[in-house]
């Protein structure tokens, strides 16, 4: 099942934003760089920007979440 409005990328079953839905994109900023989310305020939680995202912002999280160091990199980022 994919998150609806990814144009054919997809959030496995939702896993990504059911997960980490509430991170925020600041949070997310500081892992990924500035370009993370462009366009979005720091303060907008993932959920909210997840289905337009573009495919480099995605495929990172995709690659994170996937090997299982998504949470670790939020935790670490968030102190």
């Amino acid at each position: 099942m994919k998150e609806p409005g990814l144009d054919g990328r997809h959030d496995k079953d939702g896993a990504i934003s059911k997960k980490h839905g509430n991170t925020l994109v600041g949070t997310l900023r500081k892992i990924y760089g500035k370009g993370f989310a462009a366009g979005y305020p720091d303060a907008t939680q993932l959920s909210e920007v997840l289905p337009q995202l573009n495919e480099t912002s995605l495929s990172q999280l995709r690659r994170d979440h996937d090997t299982g160091h998504l949470g670790h990199k939020i935790d670490h980022a968030s102190k």
